[in-house]
């Protein structure tokens, strides 16, 4: 596998879990997938389709199978990270000496992975019960007609991804906080967590790398 030169300089820039994502390289470069970086992350691609992206947190690293939900896991070691997560899982760690102790089982785990690529599989489609609007959410609707078409025009994934945001506050003033927060968002047809003004140095996602905001703009 050749070597991708900006995970070179990723890996480079590390100050916590050095070692143990150069490890987990090796072990990914020793597989028929090929480096790529994506998401400012180092990402493993096979027949140009997403199959394992590496990543870190404060607490462990881990590597992400985009198609998890598919991979047998009889160990039950995969992670879904969160419930608004369908297909992604990972395995996570939290040493450089797990990640040798678990060596094999991580390589069979990757194995599969490929192997659903190669094998052309398709990830089942999981079916989500859309939540309920909470009543702030429908009191804007009434006095902004807009916001209700923006709203209703997002893909059902981003709309969900509000309502989990919106009703786990359990005070009304703090939901119609987070709505009004919203309101440039979701007129910009964005994701909760996407740059919408365009100067964020990860996109698509937002970084708070720039203070520039365009709520004021949309109406």
């Amino acid at each position: 596998m050749k070597k991708n030169a900006k995970v070179c300089d990723y890996i480079s820039s590390l100050t916590a879990w050095k070692d143990e994502i150069k490890l987990l390289r090796t072990m990914l470069q020793a597989s028929d997938m090929d480096e790529d970086f994506k998401w400012m992350h180092p990402c493993y691609t096979f027949n140009n389709k997403n199959v394992v992206l590496i990543h870190e947190f404060k607490h462990y690293c881990a590597i992400l199978f985009h198609n998890g939900v598919m991979l047998k896991d009889e160990q039950g070691l995969l992670v879904q990270q969160t419930e608004n997560v369908q297909l992604q899982r990972q395995l996570r760690f939290s040493s450089l000496a797990e990640i040798e102790r678990l060596a094999p089982t991580i390589q069979s785990y990757i194995e599969e992975a490929i192997q659903i690529e190669r094998l052309g599989l398709k990830p089942p489609v999981l079916e989500k019960q859309m939540l309920n609007l909470p009543e702030e959410l429908v009191a804007a609707f009434t006095n902004n007609a807009a916001l209700e078409v923006a709203f209703n025009q997002l893909t059902k994934g981003r709309q969900r991804g509000y309502l989990l945001h919106f009703t786990q506050a359990k005070q009304s003033k703090t939901r119609l906080a987070r709505i009004e927060k919203c309101f440039g968002r979701i007129m910009a047809g964005k994701g909760l967590n996407e740059c919408y003004c365009g100067l964020s140095k990860k996109m698509p996602s937002c970084d708070g790398s720039h203070k520039l905001t365009i709520e004021s703009r949309v109406v």
